[in-house]
């Protein structure tokens, strides 16, 4: 049988075994959190606390900012200290919400509203939303506005995106072993919202113990099946996988929802189990720390707002000084100057490498091979879209339709010249896409 994939890939050294094996630990952080208003796509969150509040975990601390926006809650007790810009991963300064936490990790107590059964599909949503869940995957969609189709009825299959393909992270792999209930009771949740869909819990062939535990949990569920996948960069990216799984199509201008699908990850969909069977709304997630240039690689729970300074002593801190740090994966995350900046909602992993590999390059001129074409999972020509973006030929661009690029990074990697494609293709879509906004 075939294995499950789409066209173009590449295959990186993955870095897991650093960190694979290593269960998820609990970092209960000290000194202040900083959570920032702007944590998803679309309106900022509205602080609705002031300095010298007191909060308890689990309480509301800002709200929706619209229908497109997500409220944030507070994940230690203690006092508010400030309602100011911080800096966050990016290097932006952000609105943020500054809490001391005064460790005694008091909350508001949780209760669920009703067993998920009793549950309308509207009232179902509203508890997502109120819960503040966002995608966790890197995104940060906000869940209930994806959970909210204009033809609901028409939605085919509920995709829980379980493939972890970026290299070194292995918090989802983590989780799916070691909390899979919550992970199924979660995609039968979302079952509950489109009458008649399938569910499918999409694994990378790379996690066989994974697939079988899984596999093993789901026998007696007729509406939900276990897919393997083959194991291969960006197999998780949304239009890949749906590709990969469903045989559908989707561009830059569709929405899974336009081919019957719904995706989520791993972490999204274990939070909308706890809000709405444990009546928790979003306040942590698992973390990866690992590199080679960690002591001790692991996987952690972290409570947002936390310092990624924090996170990183929990894994015992550096075991020599890294030449590169990025917040994310190695192909689609960002490089970090500053460990004294807050993990988010969409925060997946730490990395520390003790070599910078990419700067040691010196990028040559194209030689024409067409290997960047060949990877390309968005089919487009990334050395020619590269050439138009460093001519800020943006009609070209355009017309050679370099929107379809999803900035994955695997023209970058294979490019035998060292070009940095991705990075000149994303800048563009970048002012392209402002354009488009204003």
């Amino acid at each position: 049988m075939a294995k499950l994939t789409f066209q173009g890939g590449i295959h990186p050294y993955d870095g897991k075994d650093l960190s694979k094996d290593r269960p998820i630990r609990d970092i209960l952080p000290k000194g202040e959190l900083v959570y920032p208003l702007s944590q998803h796509i679309g309106a900022p969150a509205r602080a609705i606390v002031a300095v010298g509040d007191r909060v308890l975990a689990g309480q509301k601390i800002a709200e929706s900012g619209g229908f497109v926006s997500a409220p944030i809650y507070a994940s230690v007790s203690g006092t508010v200290k400030a309602v100011e810009p911080r800096r966050v991963v990016s290097g932006d300064m952000v609105m943020s919400i500054v809490v001391e936490n005064d460790e005694l990790y008091e909350d508001v107590g949780f209760y669920p509203v009703a067993p998920p059964d009793k549950l309308s599909r509207e009232e179902i949503i509203d508890i997502i939303r109120e819960a503040g869940i966002v995608g966790m995957g890197g995104a940060g969609f906000p869940t209930h506005v994806k959970l909210s189709p204009k033809e609901p009825e028409k939605i085919e299959y509920v995709i829980a995106n379980c493939a972890e393909c970026e290299p070194y992270l292995t918090s989802d792999y983590r989780r799916m072993m070691e909390e899979p209930e919550k992970l199924i009771g979660g995609l039968k949740i979302m079952l509950r919202l489109f009458e008649g869909a399938q569910g499918i819990l999409a694994v990378e062939d790379n996690k066989p113990d994974c697939i079988s535990l899984l596999r093993q949990l789901v026998r007696e569920e007729p509406g939900i099946s276990v897919k393997a996948l083959k194991t291969k960069y960006p197999q998780g990216g949304e239009r890949t996988l749906i590709y990969a799984v469903t045989g559908r199509k989707i561009n830059s201008t569709m929405l899974p929802a336009d081919v019957g699908c719904i995706v989520n990850n791993v972490d999204t969909v274990v939070a909308i189990y706890r809000a709405v069977v444990e009546g928790r709304p979003l306040m942590e997630r698992i973390v990866t720390v690992t590199g080679d240039a960690v002591a001790s690689p692991g996987n952690f729970r972290v409570k947002i707002g936390t310092s990624y300074e924090q996170i990183l002593e929990a894994a015992g801190g550096f075991r020599e000084p890294p030449e590169k740090v990025v917040c994310g994966g190695p192909m689609m995350g960002i490089a970090m100057s500053d460990l004294k900046v807050p993990a988010t909602k969409t925060s997946t992993a730490l990395l520390a490498f003790t070599k910078d590999e990419v700067s040691m390059i010196e990028p040559g001129p194209c030689i024409n091979c067409g290997r960047c074409v060949e990877v390309c999972p968005g089919r487009v020509i990334p050395s020619r879209l590269a050439d138009y973006a460093e001519r800020f030929d943006e009609q070209a661009f355009l017309d050679n339709f370099g929107m379809e690029c999803c900035e994955c990074g695997c023209c970058s990697y294979i490019c035998p010249a060292r070009r940095p494609l991705t990075q000149e293709i994303k800048s563009m879509r970048k002012i392209l896409l402002a354009k488009k906004k204003r």
